[in-house]
């Protein structure tokens, strides 16, 4: 049975909403909740396992949710890496994450915790239930299969944002329950999870793509390879892991059927493609339930979409970094690549020069309207999680740390520099450092604004320089979008104070 998510959600989230509604009032309500949806009975058939599933999906759209005045949680992972900045500075949290000054009641890091910690909730209960449930044994797998991606996914985020954080892996059912308080589990342990939810994901009986938006085996591939690479790296420093994530970004690329580099970047961005083409696994959006989050990214009050003069400008391009690309690379070209420097008032009129450089990769044609043409104003763009472009860059980077700069590592750099409109030099003039050092450029030139950058500085302690074009030592690097020194401390993000008061058990991180 193929379920497209976007749709899915909106006519079972209403069926989960009373099953967690009739759970969370069953301690203090004397009479027997009406709806009947009590744990024992909700888990009774295959719609009940698809609606369970549907909310984890749903649950992992936090990242698009708000963060208070004009911001979104998506910031919490763009504002410290330097590659961006505001026009607004309307929202202190947000400063602070620009100024690297947030601390343990900083909003967007708050609201990260929470996000993760639902998806990892309805996961568990999805992987505890449906196994029970008398169902077509085919679509029982994929269900278990995507719940166990979707929690390895959340995983990776939290052990890369904190370090050694709680590993819960069966739903909380009481304050009695042995993980009610919990300790804080080593990074290690929860790579382990994280690692042994995608092998079993990958023998789920996923399919190679999925067009619904729903994971699929190619999705897990990528995301198990890009585990091991940052296994790999710092803090974990298991060097050997470079050979497993080669193996696996190249298990995707030999057998990559639909899966493709767009020719163009527009692409990238637009709404028919969703799920299709270069697009390996999104979180998926469509106006009927939620629209588009990255509307952050337009400028601040000019008439760029339908909507008018609307935007707020609280991310866009730090200038250093967007000259830092390449004189001729098409992703600096505007309305070519990733930015843009005039549009067209009021999305559909006459051209306007915007004076600066704004965030193009996320805009979405269609809904906010081109030269002639108005918008639809429902903005249907998927926010892409995993692109095929990065499975290459994945591929690139770990084969050269295991075997050095051949043939095949080679060919992947250049795909993704050819369709920039790149020269790349021979292969030939490239040692294992500098071959390593044009791939991290790619990285950061190539996954801008993708939330993708900060973690690259985490596991390679090194930080792309936007004026030298080298890469310095993460302590000490100077953001040049706020003149500020990143600090060894800056390596993990602060638990949230509440959530520490809330549960003794659980420690702080140094620094904060």
């Amino acid at each position: 049975m193929k379920i497209n998510i976007k749709y899915f959600t909106t006519k079972t989230m209403g069926l989960v909403a009373l099953f967690l509604g009739a759970v969370s009032c069953s301690d203090f309500l004397d009479e027997q909740d009406p709806s009947n949806l009590q744990p024992t009975s909700f888990y009774t058939t295959a719609t009940h396992a698809e609606a369970a599933i549907a909310a984890v999906y749903a649950d992992a759209r936090f990242i698009g949710d708000g963060a208070g005045i004009f911001s979104s949680n998506w910031q919490f992972l763009m504002a410290p890496t330097g590659t961006t900045t505001t026009e607004t500075a309307q929202n202190s949290d947000l400063n602070n994450l620009y100024s690297l000054s947030f601390d343990d009641n900083t909003l967007h890091i708050r609201n990260w915790w929470r996000g993760i910690y639902k998806v990892i909730a309805n996961a568990n209960l999805v992987l505890e239930n449906v196994p029970g449930i008398d169902m077509d044994d085919a679509q029982k797998n994929q269900v278990l299969g995507e719940a166990k991606f979707l929690r390895a996914w959340a995983y990776f985020y939290a052990v890369r944002i904190w370090g050694d954080v709680p590993l819960i892996t069966a739903p909380q059912k009481s304050a009695e329950s042995e993980d009610f308080f919990p300790t804080r589990a080593s990074q290690q342990e929860v790579y382990t999870l994280i690692v042994s939810d995608l092998l079993e994901a990958e023998n789920a009986g996923l399919p190679w793509t999925n067009d619904s938006g729903r994971v699929s085996q190619s999705a897990v591939k990528t995301l198990l390879s890009k585990v091991y690479l940052t296994m790999a790296g710092a803090p974990i420093n298991e060097t050997a892991r470079y050979a497993d994530a080669a193996a696996k970004a190249k298990e995707v690329i030999d057998n990559a059927g639909p899966l493709r580099l767009f020719d163009t970047y527009n692409e990238v961005h637009l709404e028919t493609l969703n799920n299709m083409g270069e697009h390996i696994f999104s979180l998926q959006y469509n106006d009927l339930v939620a629209g588009n989050p990255m509307g952050n990214m337009f400028p601040n009050f000019q008439p760029v979409t339908y909507r008018g003069p609307s935007g707020t400008g609280s991310t866009i391009p730090d200038i250093d970094f967007y000259n830092s690309f390449e004189d001729g690379d098409l992703r600096k070209e505007n309305q070519e690549g990733w930015f843009y420097t005039s549009y067209f008032e009021n999305g559909s009129g006459d051209s306007i020069n915007l004076g600066k450089p704004y965030i193009f990769k996320h805009f979405n044609v269609i809904a906010n309207g081109s030269q002639g043409v108005e918008g639809t104003a429902k903005d249907n763009l998927n926010l892409p999680i995993f692109r095929y472009a990065e499975v290459l860059l994945i591929y690139a980077e770990a084969e050269n740390a295991v075997n050095g700069p051949g043939q095949e590592a080679y060919d992947a750099l250049k795909a993704i520099r050819d369709r920039a409109e790149l020269d790349t030099p021979a292969l030939g003039s490239f040692n294992q450092q500098s071959f390593q050092e044009a791939v991290w450029t790619e990285r950061w030139h190539e996954l801008c604004f993708e939330m993708k950058v900060w973690f690259d500085m985490v596991r390679l302690r090194k930080v792309y320089n936007s004026t030298t074009g080298g890469f310095d030592d993460f302590i000490g690097h100077v953001n040049l979008n706020s003149d500020q020194a990143l600090q060894e401390k800056h390596l993990l993000f602060p638990l949230p104070e509440q959530e520490i008061i809330n549960s003794p058990n659980l420690t702080q991180n140094t620094g904060y």
